[in-house]
C-alpha cells in the first residue's frame, strides 16, 4: 500500500425508498492504494453503495470526503467525480471502435490528440487488446469488451476506481484470465480501488480488505483472511465458505477450551465461553479428515465421529463429501483420496477435525 493516506471516507451513508432502508453504513474510510472488496448475495446492498459513492444515486443522507474535503462544500460533485472511474457488469460501449471508445472520457476532457493517442494506446496494450483498437465494439466478445471498458476506465488514471461486479457475467475461463490481468494492473498501478462481487475467491485474489454486506450494511470489515476464517455472525460464516455451522450449547470447560454438546454428540473446541451458553461452531470443510480405518489411529484431533456419506458433489479439483455424525458435517476429499479410500454415498467413514480448526461464535446464555 502507498503511504497512510485517508482518500475516501463514508459518514452516516444512508439511502431510503418508500420507507425501505437500502443502505446503511455509518462510517468507512479508505486508504490511498487500498483494494476494498465489497461481497455479499444479490440485493446485499453493494451496486447501490458504489452508486452512492459515485454521486449515481440521489438523494442520499450523509457525507462523502475525498481527501479530507467534504464533497458538495469544499470540493465540488463534478470536481470529486474527475477524480473516479466506474465500471459495470454490463460493459456500457459506444457503437463505434475500440479506440474511440477508450478515448471517450480523454475527448470530453479537452484533451490534447497526441495525448490521447498515447494514452489509450498504452491502456490497451496494457489490457491484451491493441488489436483491436479499430474493430467495431459490437463486434466484440464479453470478455473483450469488458476488457474494453476498464481499458476507458484506466485511461483516464482515475484516483479512485469503483467496480460493479464487471465479470459476473463471463465465462470461466475469461474471468480467469480477467482476474488475474487486473490483480497484476492494480499491483502494478496501485489505483484504489473498491469493488462489489459476489464471487468470494474474486475478493481473495484482489482485496487488501474485504466487507461483506447485507441488508445494506457491513456485517463484517477486515483482511481476507481474517474474514475468512474468522467469521464474526452466522451470515458472515455462511457466506465465505463455512459449510458446517453447528448450534451447540456448553457443557464443560477446561482452561482454554470447551466442550458443547451438538444434537447430542459433544464437540471439543479452542476458545472462551460459559457453561450454559449458546455458541455456533464453524467447521471448514478442508480442515475436517476422512478416514476408513476401523480403530483410531494417533491423531492430534480432538474431534472424531463415524458417519455415513450423504452425497458426493463434484468441485473442480476437490470432492464435496456431505456426512451425517448424528449431526451434518461437510469434508473436501481430493479425487485421488477419493478413489483410494472407496468413498462412495452410504459408505462408513471416520471423521476427524481439530479442536483449534473450529471457530466460535457466541451467541450468549441459553
Amino acid at each position: 500500500m502507498n503511504q497512510s493516506i485517508t482518500i475516501l471516507e463514508a459518514k452516516n451513508l444512508k439511502v431510503k425508498r418508500g420507507g425501505a432502508t437500502l443502505l446503511n453504513i455509518p462510517s468507512l474510510s479508505i486508504e490511498k492504494g487500498e483494494i476494498l472488496a465489497l461481497i455479499g448475495p444479490n440485493g446485499a446492498g453493494k451496486t447501490t453503495f458504489l452508486q452512492t459513492l459515485s454521486y449515481l444515486l440521489k438523494p442520499f443522507q450523509g457525507e462523502i470526503f475525498f481527501r479530507g474535503k467534504k464533497v458538495e462544500t469544499n470540493i465540488s460533485v463534478l470536481e470529486y467525480r474527475r477524480k473516479l472511474a466506474m465500471v459495470f457488469q454490463e460493459p456500457l460501449l459506444f457503437d463505434t471502435t475500440v479506440f474511440n471508445n477508450v478515448a471517450s472520457g480523454l475527448k470530453i476532457r479537452g484533451m490534447k490528440r497526441k495525448e490521447i493517442a498515447d494514452r489509450v494506446m498504452e491502456q490497451l496494450e496494457r489490457f491484451g487488446i491493441s488489436h483491436l483498437s479499430r474493430r467495431s465494439a459490437k463486434t466484440l466478445s464479453g470478455g473483450e469488451a469488458q476488457r474494453a471498458s476498464l481499458a476507458r476506465a484506466f485511461a483516464l488514471q482515475p484516483e479512485i476506481l469503483l467496480l460493479d461486479e464487471p465479470f459476473a457475467s463471463l465465462d470461466p475461463p475469461t474471468h480467469e484470465s480477467l482476474i488475474e490481468d487486473l490483480e497484476h494492473i492494480l499491483y502494478r498501478t496501485r489505483t484504489t480501488t473498491i469493488f462489489a462481487t459476489h464471487d468470494r475467491l474474486e475478493a481473495l485474489s484482489l482485496s487488501d480488505r474485504v466487507a461483506v454486506m447485507n441488508h445494506g450494511m457491513i456485517q463484517q470489515m477486515g483482511p481476507p483472511e481474517e474474514v475468512m476464517n474468522y467469521p464474526a455472525t452466522e451470515f458472515v460464516a455462511s457466506f465465505v465458505g463455512v459449510e458446517t455451522i453447528l448450534p451447540g450449547k456448553v457443557i464443560k470447560r477446561n482452561g482454554g477450551s470447551f466442550i458443547a454438546s451438538v444434537e447430542g454428540k459433544e464437540i471439543e473446541a479452542v476458545g472462551e465461553a460459559h457453561l450454559g451458553e449458546t455458541v455456533l461452531l464453524c467447521i471448514r470443510p478442508e480442515n475436517v479428515t476422512l478416514s476408513t480405518q476401523p480403530h483410531r489411529e494417533a491423531t492430534s484431533a480432538r474431534n472424531l465421529f463415524v458417519g455415513r456419506i450423504l452425497k458426493i458433489v463434484p468441485l473442480g479439483p476437490y470432492q464435496k463429501a456431505h456426512l451425517d455424525c448424528g449431526f451434518p458435517l461437510v469434508a473436501y476429499v481430493t479425487t485421488h483420496s477419493l478413489e483410494e479410500l472407496s468413498l462412495n454415498e452410504g459408505k462408513e467413514v471416520r471423521a476427524s477435525f481439530k479442536a483449534t480448526a473450529i471457530h466460535v461464535v457466541r451467541k450468549g446464555a441459553g
